[in-house]
């Protein structure tokens, strides 16, 4: 096997592999390196209309990328909406995606007891889930803290916890992680290591 063909079938798993991912971000990434290396395997071998077709793919991939990525930050891409602990949608939700939340939150327990729930939405797609008590003096304990697979790697969690004052309103000042949890993402969100868990405090809402 030539070094051209390898080229070849290279950029054709890496686009076989992309359709198999369920997260955007990464699906459009593998996606777009597939693409350009079949450019470079289809402008070696002269076959012009692939080499087309790929460019073609890059460009919209090169897109949603960009779409994906310079959204993650606006407030109005994502909207936080506090709903009833004992809400029948929370009840589906949680349902739906019981085994991947115990992926990640092997000691979570769902109940109905003195808790606040919040769903995260984009457009009208439901992406997230948080649960949360009150700790005392300002703190807010979290209890679960889940994000759909398709939307993890833009961690819409930044909006929820720094932009989208729903916590700060009801008089929260600082934010706990629940303890245990299965590859935390927090770090990146400003959140600081606090014994078995991590700790944000809220920004200020501005008066």
């Amino acid at each position: 096997m030539s070094w051209l063909e390898l080229v070849g079938w290279s950029g054709t798993a890496l686009l076989v592999w992309s359709l198999l991912q369920t997260r955007h971000l990464r699906l459009r990434t593998l996606n777009l390196a597939g693409s350009l290396v079949l450019i470079v395997y289809n402008t070696g071998v002269r076959v012009w209309p692939m080499v087309g077709l790929n460019v073609a793919l890059a460009a919209i991939n090169v897109w949603q990328l960009y779409r994906l990525l310079s959204t993650r930050h606006d407030e109005s891409t994502y909207q936080v909406v506090e709903v009833r602990i004992d809400d029948g949608l929370l009840a589906h939700v949680l349902r739906v995606h019981w085994a991947d939340i115990a992926t990640f939150n092997p000691d979570f327990r769902f109940d109905d007891q003195d808790r606040s729930a919040f769903l995260t939405l984009y457009g009208d797609e439901i992406i997230g889930v948080l649960l949360l008590r009150s700790a005392g003096d300002g703190v807010a304990q979290m209890e679960l803290d889940y994000v759909t697979r398709r939307y993890r790697d833009l961690s819409p969690g930044e909006f929820v916890f720094r932009r989208s004052g729903q916590l700060t309103a009801r008089g929260y000042h600082r934010v706990l992680t629940p303890p245990g949890m299965v590859a935390p993402y927090y770090g990146r969100l400003g959140f600081k290591p606090a014994g078995d868990r991590y700790a944000l405090d809220l920004p200020t809402l501005p008066t």
